[in-house]
């Protein structure tokens, strides 16, 4: 595994355990005070969205395979 594909999939586990977060957060409408303010549960459903959309766009990147010396 190449430094770029393991970077990738780091990227996209971090990306999926953001995801993950963001749906307990709805599930079990869980309060969120940033700087005082409450931050909306609705906020949560698009966060999940893209972040469980990344999460899937690195690791699929993560698997192309490219010939050794490409500079792609």
């Amino acid at each position: 595994m190449s430094v770029q594909a393991l970077g990738l999939r780091v990227a996209g586990t971090i990306f999926g355990l953001v995801a993950v977060a963001q749906l307990l957060r709805l599930m079990t409408r869980t309060e969120v005070l940033v700087g005082g303010y409450p931050i909306p549960l609705w906020a949560s459903a698009p966060a999940v969205i893209f972040a469980g959309g990344l999460s899937l766009w690195l690791w699929k990147l993560s698997s192309i395979r490219t010939p050794p010396g490409s500079t792609r």
